[in-house]
């Protein structure tokens, strides 16, 4: 990966791009805090191979806001591979028969486990749910073989996010600048999405 080497400054960024810091978190060992049981009422769908659809609609459904757009680029091969490698677990949070979240366990990498998707949709925000997902994520990543359980988030994540994965028991440990086109300009996203962040041209 590419080490930046700049002068402190401001920097123009190219029409259509978009920047955003990026933050690396990782836990050592399971955190010695109680974790909350999994509520009543809900529970976890793993998504089948062949439901591209299901999965991308609730990916877009959780992520427009926070500018989730990699599932919505990848072609639909990649992404039925990634459904159907054991190493990966991908969930629908349902509560009842409603799709309420999404998690996804990436242990493809010896001893490791990245906490790849995790977010709520916006109707669920503010019930308690995050704190029961990222428990049961805790729980499941933790019943593995595993020294280490990472995550990453961005500027363009909630405010919220970084200290509550922090209160979940993660540590920082490195920070990114990702730079990429803007997924609305590129149809990937609706223009509306995300509109914490402006949209130029």
């Amino acid at each position: 990966m590419p080490v930046l080497d700049l002068a402190n400054g401001y920097y123009d960024l190219p029409a259509g791009k978009l920047a955003n810091i990026v933050t690396c978190l990782e836990m050592r060992e399971m955190p010695h805090r109680a974790l909350q049981p999994f509520p009543e009422g809900l529970w976890l769908k793993r998504f089948a191979p062949g439901d591209l659809a299901g999965h991308r609609a609730l990916f877009r459904d959780v992520g427009s806001d926070l500018m989730w757009f990699s599932r919505l680029i990848m072609t639909d091969a990649d992404l039925a591979a990634i459904l159907a490698n054991p190493a990966i677990e991908s969930f629908a949070l349902m509560q009842g028969p409603e799709m309420a979240g999404m998690l996804e366990l990436n242990f493809a990498e010896k001893d490791q486990c990245e906490l790849a998707f995790y977010g709520l949709v916006p109707s669920a925000i503010g019930q308690g749910l995050g704190r029961a997902l990222m428990d049961e994520a805790i729980r499941r990543a933790w019943a593995r073989p595993i020294s280490r359980f990472w995550v990453h988030t961005c500027t363009f994540d909630s405010p919220l996010a970084l200290p509550f994965y922090i209160r979940s028991g993660f540590t920082p440990y490195l920070r990114m600048v990702e730079v990429h086109d803007d997924p609305r300009l590129t149809g990937n996203l609706a223009l509306d999405a995300s509109p914490q962040v402006p949209l130029l041209g």
